[in-house]
């Protein structure tokens, strides 16, 4: 085929072949625009559900309920040598490939779980308890009971879950290589979670009571019986930067306890404030008071 030296305005070949294609082009584009199936328009879909911002629920009895909405936060570690924290919060999240990410405008399964450093409540780090049959709603979860994490990354329509599996050669963490979490949109025993009490030697006395929001414990997989870990020296370039990669496995220390890495905070919302996190909330018995001889001596003349 000889190549083409002018454009459709000059007639030579076949000139009218071209303009027709040229208008068929312009009509399909025009088309696909329209009705928000373009490329760039769907990589904004999106972004912008993951990015969208979330209400948390609200706890008034001060546990955690089947139905809640919460931040799966992995909290500051403090260096066991100096007591200073060294790292910021982690929320689990969801992290689509950034290749999909571009050409549509939908979460495509299996997806990656990452977690930011960001702990402001979005679409994206949002997860939903879900009981396994469903009658379970508004009641407390419990120690050693079975729940499902879910998220709709800001998708009211799709919710996927968070699941697990034993690690083989094919399937595993990119950097640890350790046993691979995921998010699916099938609901099975692969997706099944129970909260452990974080201190071991008060595990069994705690088994069977409410789980408490906004305090420490260890998430462990029911098929797998390895926790949930932030591994915070594995960073993962990602399309919204630099996060830690997610891992299921119990790291141990001489003690035989779980080390920061596996604990877990369910987070709840601010009843004074939607936008924030109980985690924000401030301290009331932190706050300086001043001391009564000072109190006598400013109200003395």
């Amino acid at each position: 085929m000889a190549r083409k030296n002018y454009r459709t305005c000059v007639r030579m070949g076949n000139w009218n072949e071209d303009i027709f294609l040229e208008e068929e082009m312009m009509k399909d584009f025009l088309e696909k625009r329209d009705k928000g199936q373009l490329l760039i328009q769907r990589n904004r879909k999106l972004i912008a559900n993951l990015l969208k911002q979330t209400k948390l629920s609200i706890t008034e009895d001060g546990f955690i309920h089947y139905g809640d909405k919460v931040l799966v936060i992995n909290p500051d570690c403090e260096d066991p040598h100096g007591g200073q924290v060294v790292f910021g919060r982690l929320a689990l999240s969801v992290t689509p490939e950034e290749m999909k990410a571009h050409i549509s405008n939908d979460i495509e399964v299996p997806c990656e779980v990452t977690a930011m450093p960001d702990v402001s409540p979005i679409g994206r780090n949002t997860f939903i308890i879900l009981s396994l049959d469903g009658n379970a709603l508004g009641e407390p979860i419990r120690y050693g009971q079975n729940f499902g994490l879910a998220t709709t990354a800001g998708f009211d329509d799709k919710m996927l879950y968070l699941g697990s599996d034993h690690k083989t050669m094919m399937k595993s963490t990119k950097k640890s290589w350790l046993q691979d979490v995921y998010l699916t949109d099938e609901f099975t025993y692969l997706t099944c979670w129970q909260a452990t009490y974080f201190d071991p030697q008060l595990r069994i006395e705690y088994e069977g009571f409410p789980v408490p929001a906004n305090t420490k414990i260890i998430i462990k997989h029911c098929h797998t019986n390895q926790a949930l870990a932030a591994n915070r020296k594995y960073s993962l370039r990602t399309y919204f930067g630099k996060e830690c990669e997610v891992a299921c496995h119990t790291h141990l220390d001489s003690h035989k306890s779980e080390k920061p890495l596996n604990y877990w905070v369910l987070c709840t919302g601010d009843p004074n404030d939607h936008s924030s996190i109980m985690l924000d909330r401030p301290d009331p018995s932190s706050e300086k008071t001043i001391p009564e001889e000072e109190a006598v001596s400013t109200d003395a003349p």
